[in-house]
């Protein structure tokens, strides 16, 4: 047991590998310059994750949908479940420790031979002056009986706070649950929001392309171009024309994945797609590493499981020692019903002690406390990974929001370009200094960067709501 007491604070050591491992400042390159992306300073605690759900999403659709699935949602609902068993293991934990206490009524019949010992005795001896004794004879009893395990090595109150500390990590787990839940949902909103405006601009580029073709026709009428720019506009506007009903899809299968998140049969989504490409992601605040310890529930889910794996070692341990049980019980015992209640010649008490001392058997408590080590050294290494990830996620998605907002800034100007390149190229075209590839593929062009617009916007959206989880905010 001595080698494992290194374990015992754990959680301090965790604190101060979390604090130390943010010195180094995290770095990501853009353009030939390092832009860090780090917490805040120590000076400065403020940290969104304490911030709640509905106060840090502002679209009311959403905030219905994260309500919703907070109470119907079946995954949330089975933890819930797991939670109550836990707290059922609390109470059986303790009922052990607590004396046993029971009443009993009982009824026998006994026919002694009559050369036997006992009939013998019974032949000879009168159960009162002038009354032999009945053949057969009856037994009556009325008892209450206790037995109770003295806990002299602290095994069972061990046990219990064992069960106490598993009940607690279940409960982390299902703020856990709630984090990711509430993440999932908003993510596929967005995504649900980004669908939408595709679709859109695919219904104007269409419109545009469909003017295009109209325009190539009338130059083909006028012996002005050949036959094959005219197959050409039109394949395109097939093309994206097709490309409606891929987006129609992904647009069916987000709402009927937000539906079983919420916990309901396929449903339209209320939502509103219009301004999507101005929203403005929250100012999120990091904080300072050491607040991952106090917001992340898988964190603290880890530490609870340690600390009660720390308390199974001392449960098995306490199985080489010898245990101590007392019995007693008082009651009324009688052959006759009409005695059964006289006092005192009726009445029966025993109380017994018992020291047990395990010879036998010592191999299997040997095995037993060997997995409790194994387990308590496998609860180090999960809370140690769960420190690290939580640390790695945070500071990922700080400089994913730093990365996503210059790419956007860039992704405007783009497609603010290739919108006047369409308006020129098809310029050109009209007085014959372009081909019409030029124009086909600008318009592709123009096409692609709009859709990499709304998808920047989407990926920034989600990493503001990642980076609210990574924090862990929303439980």
């Amino acid at each position: 047991m001595r080698k494992y007491k290194i374990f015992k604070h754990f959680r301090t050591v965790g604190i101060i590998l979390l604090c130390t491992a943010c010195i180094p400042s995290i770095t990501h390159k853009t353009e030939n310059k390092t832009v860090p992306a780090k917490y805040n300073s120590p000076e400065d605690s403020t940290n969104t994750a304490k911030v709640n759900w509905k106060n840090f999403f502002h679209d009311p659709y959403l905030n219905v949908l994260i309500d919703t699935a907070l109470k119907n949602n079946q995954e949330l609902n089975i933890i819930a479940q797991e939670i109550n068993i836990a707290r059922n293991e609390i109470r059986a934990r303790k009922g052990d420790y607590l004396p046993n206490v029971g009443i009993g009524v009982g009824a026998g019949l006994d026919k002694m031979g009559r050369y036997t010992r006992l009939g013998a005795v019974d032949e000879n001896l009168e159960i009162a002056p002038g009354k032999p004794f009945p053949d057969p004879f009856t037994d009556l009893i009325v008892a209450a009986r206790a037995s109770w395990e003295v806990d002299i090595w602290k095994r069972l109150r061990n046990a219990k706070k064992s069960a106490m500390l598993r009940y607690l990590a279940s409960s982390e787990g299902r703020n856990f649950m709630v984090t990711k839940l509430i993440a999932e949902i908003a993510n596929s909103y967005y995504e649900l929001l980004a669908l939408d405006n595709q679709l859109e601009i695919l219904k104007k580029n269409i419109e545009i392309q469909q003017n295009a073709l109209h325009i190539v026709r009338m130059e083909k009428e006028a012996a002005k171009v050949t036959e094959l720019p005219v197959r050409k506009f039109e394949a395109e506007v097939l093309k994206n024309q097709s490309r409606q009903y891929a987006i129609l899809q992904r647009i069916t299968e987000t709402e009927n994945y937000i539906n079983f998140l919420v916990g309901r049969f396929p449903q339209p989504i209320a939502r509103n797609a219009q301004n999507f490409t101005e929203l403005i992601p929250d100012s999120i605040h990091a904080g300072i590493p050491s607040q991952l310890l106090q917001n992340r529930p898988d964190i603290k889910q880890a530490e609870h499981n340690l600390e009660a794996a720390k308390l199974d070692v001392k449960v098995a341990k306490a199985n080489f020692y010898p245990s101590f049980r007392i019995t007693g019980s008082v009651g009324y015992n009688a052959y006759n019903p009409n005695f059964l209640i006289k006092s005192p010649e009726s009445i029966l008490y025993t109380l017994a002690g018992e020291l047990v001392q395990p010879l036998v058997n010592r191999n299997g408590i040997k095995a037993y406390y060997s997995s409790a080590n194994a387990k308590q050294i496998q609860s180090v290494y999960d809370y140690e990974r769960t420190v690290l990830r939580a640390y790695m996620e945070v500071s990922n998605q700080v400089a994913n929001i730093s990365n996503m907002k210059n790419s956007y800034n860039l992704k405007v100007k783009e497609v603010e370009a290739l919108t006047r390149s369409i308006d020129i190229s098809t310029g050109l075209f009209n007085s014959a200094r372009a081909d019409y590839m030029e124009v086909l593929m600008t318009q592709r062009d123009a096409l692609d960067s709009r859709f990499d617009l709304i998808e920047t916007k989407k990926a920034q959206m989600n990493a503001m709501v990642n980076l609210y989880q990574a924090l862990g905010g929303g439980w």
